[in-house]
């Protein structure tokens, strides 16, 4: 078997890893395909490091951009293979890809317009609409957890990673049984908030994400509690809280917690906002697949809309939510995109980040190069749509909310699968290098590998 890293490595963004028998030129097939953010951004642009015509399919482990977000690049390509994934993470993707699409077309048309005035040529967009279409007019399979089939010579199998609605890692055998891989894709933390557990492999070898590699999280409980203090502080000062957050997992996390602290008669009286149409669909699909939730969540829903509370408003149109900005008190605007790094919290952000009665919660990782992460390292100053504004506001870092998996279950996962062999992928280098080191120490080899590196094994 060999697997090259195409994304991921060294690296929080970007995954991908081609799967290929390493005696035969056939039955390549990719686990993920994803966009490249914040400070990597720009490789997204650069062409396919492989035939796409000669890939044979690829596998989806999940919805996130940084997991699906060049999938049409890659059918524009040549790829017409066929896709795989669960439901969810096709049915999310939907709404994640047309989303990105949409959002390089409207970069690409103001660029355009500055390239103009400079006589410069235009650029394209990464991909379009149509590009996204294309995909889903594919072969699409669906597979659920633990149900097995057959690729490229492989035996592979979805196990849910507890990371998001829909979420899988993938185990790979092969048909002789010599070769055994698990990719971890994204892991999630036990007992979190609206999904099930993630579930363990056994493999010879993994592929480990380490986006946390070097530090564990709150509980849950304990991160409700901390956004509870934080809104009715707020409150109090008679301020708005601004929470920028992914689409996907993170805004229904969210309102979740939002809906525990309101049964509970702990929630101020605030007036909500889901200032995110994406967010507004992916809900719709949360509230279609109770059957991913867990038990705790199962009863909730079965009471009712556990990703509300009374009064709260979905702002779809642009209208509505420039609205919201003539707030000047008691509004909790939850909007992306997470990063701060386009969508409509940066107007958000722009009107209320001056104001020291007011509060900005981030519940997700902030990579480098984005304006969030600015933000979380202190600046004193950011540019807001080429805005100088002065950052005042209190600033508040809630990592119980993250998807990511802490350290001590990333060590369990590869502990419990067997494996003595682990790549080390999906974080900063620095955290890589430690969570890597604390490999070590439990007697697994441990390697960090480079981007476009190839191994065989």
């Amino acid at each position: 078997m060999r697997i090259s890293f195409y994304g991921a490595a060294r690296t929080v963004t970007g995954s991908s890893f081609m799967i290929e028998d390493s005696e035969k030129d056939f039955g390549k097939f990719l686990v993920d395909a994803g966009m490249f953010q914040g400070a990597m951004e720009r490789r997204n642009y650069r062409p396919l490091p492989y035939d796409a015509s000669s890939v044979e399919a690829v596998i989806i482990t999940h919805a996130h951009l940084d997991h699906v977000g060049l999938l049409p690049k890659l059918v524009r390509e040549g790829f017409c293979g066929t896709i795989i994934s669960t439901q969810a993470t096709k049915e999310i993707s939907w709404y994640m890809l047309q989303d990105s699409a949409k959002v390089q077309e409207e970069e690409v048309k103001s660029e355009g317009k500055r390239r103009k005035r400079r006589g410069l040529e235009p650029v394209k967009p990464l991909y379009t609409i149509e590009d996204v279409e294309d995909c889903f007019d594919l072969d699409w399979e669906i597979k659920k957890y633990g149900e097995e089939f057959q690729l490229g010579g492989f035996s592979v199998k979805f196990r849910n990673s507890g990371h998001v609605l829909g979420s899988a890692c993938v185990e790979i055998d092969g048909i002789d049984g010599i070769a055994s891989l698990a990719i971890s894709s994204d892991l999630g933390e036990p007992r979190r908030l609206i999904i099930r557990d993630p579930e363990f492999p056994e493999a010879e070898a993994v592929v480990i994400e380490s986006t946390y590699g070097d530090r564990n999280h709150r509980t849950p409980e304990e991160s409700i509690e901390e956004l509870k203090n934080v809104l009715w502080d707020t409150y109090e000062r008679g301020g708005n809280v601004i929470i920028p957050s992914f689409a996907l997992e993170r805004t229904q996390e969210v309102l979740y917690a939002l809906h525990l602290l309101y049964r509970r008669g702990e929630f101020p009286d605030f007036q909500v906002f889901l200032d995110s149409p994406l967010a507004i669909d992916i809900t719709e699909i949360f509230l279609k697949h109770p059957e991913l939730y867990d038990e705790e969540a199962r009863k909730e829903f079965q009471k009712g809309n556990p990703f509300s509370v009374p009064g709260m408003r979905m702002t779809r149109s642009v209208e509505d939510s420039k609205e919201i900005n003539e707030i000047e008190e008691h509004a909790l605007i939850i909007a992306g995109s997470g990063m701060c790094n386009g969508g409509r919290v940066k107007h958000h952000l722009k009107h209320n980040l001056w104001r020291e009665e007011c509060s900005v919660v981030f519940v997700g990782y902030q990579a480098k190069g984005t304006l969030g992460r600015q933000i979380v390292d202190g600046a004193k100053f950011v540019r807001i749509y080429g805005e100088k504004v002065a950052v005042r506001a209190r600033i508040h870092t809630i990592n119980g909310f993250s998807a990511h998996a802490g350290k001590d279950f990333l060590l369990r996962w590869v502990m419990e699968s067997g494996a003595r062999k682990a790549f080390v992928v999906h974080g900063e280098f620095e955290t890589s290098q430690k969570f890597a080191a604390e490999l070590r120490k439990q007697g697994i080899e441990a390697i960090i590998p480079d981007w476009r590196q190839k191994v065989n094994f």
